[in-house]
């Protein structure tokens, strides 16, 4: 029953956020409390919008989090998950040795499907499934598998990551930034079974092949804000769904996570919260788990989506020529418009700014695009919007004649034109009147000398 719910919320969860555009507008609030993370990105799902940031472009090595990655390039070489069988082999998983990899306990000549592996990747965070997985679709070459993570990253609109490995051990040439990593996540989450998996808090199968065939192995999430059984449940919190955990010494604590409450759902990105203090010594909090659940809370409790415009609202006005008894066009929003907005704070907080011309000619067609409007919150770029003629208008043409030919005789070419032209009949009357006087004068002076 557990599985078909998760399944079925996944369905949903994948159908809203192909409805949603890619790329999320800032509009970042103040939350009133101090974060642990270096980065961050939380964005309301159900509008694409960023509700707060904290360094969204700086670089951070994602540790295990590059495994949803991982699982994106995989879903998409390996059509068949179920009937794709791998079995792991000792040179593969020897690679890990001295790494101080986190594992998920496959072993040696294990057989394996692809969605096996992909569990056994995300719910534990093994970095041996990741390296059998990326061996496999690289047909024994991982950095081919690499060169297309690479490739996705780059599809996907992400300008500062650059992928080095397919479980996110250290490496300098391995980094994103928590702007990217939401749309790499964003993506993964439109995949079948990926937030299937990466919601279990625990996974239980058998090899289907190989020396431990039909051996039961249970697997436990490293995600403690949705297991209520982890560490006395201290980080569990009720409305978060999966998704990935990551750390390394270099990364710090890293998390991506959702969570879904009174109709809302938040993704939320926290890189690089401390492991150590400035002068060494462990630090055993979990920050970015504490980030996570303090900011799904601040934005369930303070934020609400609010309609700022609705089609055919009115945004202004343009002047209009060409059009007869008509000399101004009404602009009206193009479609709906809702916002993230504070709870206490009114719709028409939100300030529109128009960009349009000064004047537009007839012919015009309801619904043409004129010009657009930027709506904006505290100062802040909420996103920008068409807006469209309210009405058709017919061009009158013997308004647009005459308009052209005031328009030519006003220009400033013709003015140029005309006044070289009138200058030089000037030029030419004078040289004419001298050359007249020149020719009078040689008349009197033949004149008088024939005498």
């Amino acid at each position: 029953m557990k599985k078909k719910l998760l399944k079925a919320s996944a369905c949903l969860l994948t159908f809203l956020l192909l409805l949603t555009p890619v790329t999320a507008h800032a509009a970042t609030f103040n939350i009133g409390f101090k974060t642990n993370c270096e980065a961050i990105e939380l964005v309301n799902l159900d509008t694409d919008t960023a509700v707060y940031e904290k360094n969204p472009d700086m670089r951070r090595e994602p540790a295990s989090l590059t495994k949803i990655m991982t699982f994106i390039v995989v879903s998409e070489q390996i059509k068949d998950l179920d009937g794709t069988k791998i079995t792991v082999s000792k040179e593969v998983v020897d690679k890990l040795l001295g790494t101080g990899s986190s594992l998920s306990g496959i072993k040696e000549d294990d057989q394996l499907t692809a969605f096996q592996l992909l569990n056994c990747m995300l719910v534990p965070s093994g970095n041996d499934a990741a390296l059998v997985l990326a061996d496999y679709v690289g047909k024994g070459d991982v950095d081919a598998f690499v060169d297309l993570m690479n490739q996705k990253a780059k599809a996907l609109g992400c300008t500062g990551t650059h992928f080095a490995n397919p479980h996110g051990l250290h490496d300098e040439n391995h980094y994103t930034t928590a702007r990217d990593l939401y749309k790499i996540t964003k993506y993964a989450m439109s995949l079948p079974h990926f937030t299937e998996i990466t919601s279990q808090t625990r996974y239980t199968y058998k090899p289907v092949g190989g020396p431990n065939a039909d051996k039961a192995r249970t697997l436990s999430t490293t995600n403690y804000l949705i297991d209520r059984n982890a560490l006395g449940g201290q980080y569990y919190y009720r409305y978060a769904r999966g998704i990935k955990t990551g750390h390394h010494d270099q990364s710090g604590y890293c998390l991506v996570s959702t969570a879904t409450a009174d109709g809302y759902t938040y993704l939320c990105v926290a890189l690089g919260a401390p492991d150590v203090t400035a002068s060494g010594k462990e630090i055993k909090t979990r920050g970015e788990m504490l980030d996570t659940a303090a900011l799904f809370r601040w934005a369930f409790r303070n934020l609400e989506l609010k309609s700022i415009l609705s089609t055919g609202d009115s945004v202004g006005e343009v002047k209009l020529k060409d059009a007869w008894n008509k000399d101004k066009l009404l602009l009206v929003a193009e479609k709906n418009y809702s916002a993230m907005l504070p709870s206490n704070v009114s719709a028409s907080s939100v300030i529109i700014t128009k960009n349009i011309p000064d004047t537009i000619s007839a012919p015009v067609k309801k619904g043409q695009v004129i010009g657009t409007a930027t709506l904006s919150y505290a100062n802040q770029p909420l996103t920008t919007i068409n807006l469209v003629a309210a009405e058709s208008v017919e061009r009158s043409e013997l308004l647009h004649s005459a308009n052209t030919v005031k328009s030519i005789l006003t220009s400033v070419w013709f003015i140029v034109v005309a006044s070289i032209i009138v200058l030089l009949v000037i030029i030419y009357i004078i040289l004419a009147l001298i050359y007249n006087r020149k020719k009078k004068n040689l008349r009197r002076v033949k004149k008088y000398r024939n005498m």
